[in-house]
């Protein structure tokens, strides 16, 4: 059975005539021949031929509607099979690390994502830098945002989205916060925090912030004394709320536990820091993606003006 012969017949059946069917459909051959063709090989009789015109049988009549049904489930088929190609339907899985999610940039691009393609499903992911490259590389995230990019496999494209300024975390009653405060001034040196215990993102998780900030404290004669390594940002922020020492984070974190966490500009030359990177596949075969990362980059050029 072949997909001509259903047309061919779904079109008689409208029609109710051979002749007029065969107009419509503009073909030569003898149009009664093809349905007869179809009724072999269904071993049943589709029409009752009259003496002008044709009447659907009892089970013409129900083969009419499955046969429209058939047409029209391909037709729905290549309709979703052209938007998924163009990546206007199918899938993404997206993952963030925690220190992004608090940046603007990533809300406006889920937000803008969903708008532009509401018809993709979208499955988030959270994690280190470390986790997320390793998952893109095996194909389990489509894509991923990240600060500092932890090692760089050659079939990945890390794209630099933006750069923040890292800034000095403090207890909110550390004497430092206190007093800067009362001057009215918000800047704090790195040499001002040498007998300071550090918390800091563990390498793994954040190797370029963090061996930064080791390397601008040694250029300034001091190696930090380090009191915890924790694996996410929001647990950084936690501890040095609850007094356990000082800390760099990107500037995009200020309003996280601002009762109890006072945030200082970084005075320090070279700049400290944090970037946004983009991680995705350098072959990327699923159009919904590749969607996607357009949208993260376009976005990124707005928010870096």
């Amino acid at each position: 059975m072949e997909l001509r012969h259903l047309r061919y017949f779904i079109t008689v059946a409208e029609e109710r005539s051979f002749t007029r069917a065969a107009a419509r459909l503009g073909i030569q051959p003898p149009l009664s021949q093809q349905v007869q063709a179809l009724e072999y090989e269904l071993r049943m009789k589709l029409f009752e031929r009259l003496p002008r015109g044709v009447e659907l049988t009892a089970g013409g009549a129900v083969f009419l509607a499955e046969a429209r049904a058939v047409l029209a489930g391909l037709d729905r088929g290549a309709i979703r099979a052209l938007r998924t190609a163009d990546g206007q339907e199918g899938s993404i899985s997206v993952g963030f690390t925690s220190s992004v999610t608090a940046h603007p940039l990533a809300p406006e691009i889920i937000r803008t994502y969903r708008h532009s393609y509401p018809s993709v499903a979208l499955d988030f992911h959270e994690g280190n830098a470390a986790d997320l490259t390793e998952a893109v590389s095996r194909r389990e995230l489509d894509a991923a945002i990240v600060r500092a990019p932890v090692a760089q496999p050659a079939e990945l494209v890390f794209h630099c989205l933006l750069d923040e300024d890292l800034l000095i975390a403090l207890p909110g009653k550390h004497p430092l916060a206190l007093q800067k405060h009362r001057r009215g001034q918000g800047g704090l040196s790195l040499k001002a925090l040498a007998n300071e215990p550090f918390i800091l993102v563990r390498r793994p998780g954040a190797p370029g912030m963090y061996a930064d900030l080791i390397a601008a404290c040694n250029q300034l004669g001091f190696s930090p004394r380090i009191a915890a390594q924790v694996g996410h940002m929001l647990t950084n922020i936690m501890l040095v709320a609850a007094g356990v020492g000082v800390s760099a984070v990107p500037a995009s974190m200020r309003d996280t536990l601002t009762d109890s966490v006072a945030y200082r500009a970084l005075i320090q030359t070279p700049r400290l820091i944090a970037p946004i990177t983009l991680i995705h596949r350098r072959e990327e075969t699923n159009p919904a993606a590749s969607r996607f990362i357009a949208i993260t980059k376009r976005l990124a050029r707005k928010f870096s003006r």
